[in-house]
């Protein structure tokens, strides 16, 4: 069986872009059991509530639901439980010091295989306030009436 190639994203948050302005991106591999991998092979894997904290110079994935795997048995994993994160040391401390002092949050982006290995897409990111949420949402609103008016008008000139 030839090893997996290339990047299969399992899961996204696409909330996670409109609820924070996004400052900086980490990469990092987690720390799985059996029947996660085979739980995430299937595709099956929620970011939504997810987040990652910084304690005792080691990261950590807290509340990403990664449901029970159908054919496990006894073996079978707790669906929302605080798994581990690997990075680099300096890019845990260069994290912890931005969290601590900037009121920063690490949220979850995306999860995903990278050549058969399980990694987190990792954002440092700052909450929006509700009039930043709406003043995004209607400045996406006019750049697509805009790109509407000029393929109407284009297909009016031919």
């Amino acid at each position: 069986m030839p090893k997996e190639q290339g990047r299969r994203v399992v899961a996204t948050n696409r909330k996670a872009r409109h609820d924070y302005t996004i400052e900086d991106v980490v990469e990092a591999g987690i720390v799985l059991t059996g029947t996660e991998v085979k739980s995430l092979r299937q595709g099956r894997a929620s970011l939504v509530d997810g987040y990652a904290f910084i304690d005792n110079g080691q990261a950590f994935l807290d509340a990403v639901h990664i449901p029970e795997y159908n054919q496990g048995t006894w073996t079978n994993h707790p669906p929302r439980r605080t798994r581990k994160l690997l990075l680099h040391k300096q890019q845990i401390l260069k994290l912890h010091s931005q969290v601590r002092e900037g009121g920063y949050t690490l949220v979850p982006l995306s999860l995903y295989f990278n050549d058969g290995k399980a990694k987190v897409e990792l954002a440092l990111a700052k909450g929006k306030k509700d009039y930043d949420k709406r003043h995004a949402l209607r400045e996406r609103q006019d750049l697509r009436e805009a790109q509407r008016a000029m393929s109407t008008r284009r297909h009016l000139g031919e």
